[in-house]
């Protein structure tokens, strides 16, 4: 597939770079000729991007100290993807404390703090795009979630307030709301495998989100919702959330 080339270059900050949709729309964005600084936490990873001309940090960003290298090594980029998330699925009552603390530091903290040591910069020139990738669990939770949606929640109320304050300064921002991906995350966070079984029909492929990332970097849009039909069940729930949640319920729950 062939993708459009943007007009024109921009310098780009991508976390989570060094696997899954980020490490492929790195590739992408790196191959149309932007100047891309990539972060992550996989030395291997990063290596094999510097060869293709990739600008690499090695960074946690739930670390204090590496939010504040990775910003003071870089000039405040054009525009910043979001990328980097943790997520596992089990019961409330079975996901350790550990889990917690990394699913709230990753999917949450981190891109509030990296985006508030940004922000100044982009609005004294008044220009830039951020975009975040969200989840549908953000919007409608399933069993064995609820931390994950949890993270996910809290940053879409984050980028929703964002979006109306920085909207003066012309600052678009986008959330990016997939399904479930064909990703080793999927394996991580569920080792058992059911969950992959669950929604087998509904996975999303890595060059679908990729694509869609490309295309609101070309045209700034508030959300996206992947794949489009996944937009319904969250408006449907939020009209008949007893309704969603039963046959939610019935479905993730499958032994």
């Amino acid at each position: 597939m062939v993708f459009c080339i943007m007009n024109k270059s921009k310098t780009i900050l991508i976390t989570g770079a060094t696997s899954g949709v980020g490490l492929a729309l790195t590739k992408k964005l790196a191959q149309e000729g932007h100047l891309i600084w990539a972060t992550g936490r996989s030395v291997e990873a990063l290596a094999t991007l510097e060869k293709i001309g990739v600008h690499t940090i090695v960074a946690d960003l739930s670390k204090t100290e590496d939010l504040d290298r990775l910003c003071e090594t870089i000039d405040v980029p054009d525009l910043v993807i979001f990328s980097a998330g943790v997520g596992m699925f089990a019961y409330s009552f079975e996901v350790s404390s550990e889990s917690v603390r990394d699913a709230m530091a990753i999917n949450v903290i981190a891109p509030i703090e990296l985006t508030k040591r940004l922000l100044p910069e982009m609005m004294r020139r008044e220009s830039g795009h951020l975009i975040y990738l969200g989840s549908q669990a953000g919007k409608v939770a399933t069993p064995k979630s609820s931390v994950y949606a949890a993270s996910k929640h809290a940053l879409i109320g984050y980028t929703d307030a964002l979006r109306m304050e920085i909207k003066p300064f012309n600052i678009d921002v986008t959330t990016i709301h997939p399904g479930p991906i064909d990703t080793p995350f999927l394996d991580l966070a569920d080792a058992s495998g059911n969950y992959r079984i669950s929604v087998k029909k509904h996975l999303l492929s890595i060059e679908q989100v990729v694509q869609a990332i490309i295309k609101t970097i070309k045209k700034p849009v508030r959300e996206v919702n992947l794949p489009w039909y996944m937009g319904i069940t969250s408006k449907l729930h939020a009209v008949a959330p007893s309704f969603v949640e039963r046959v939610g319920r019935n479905f993730f729950m499958r032994k």
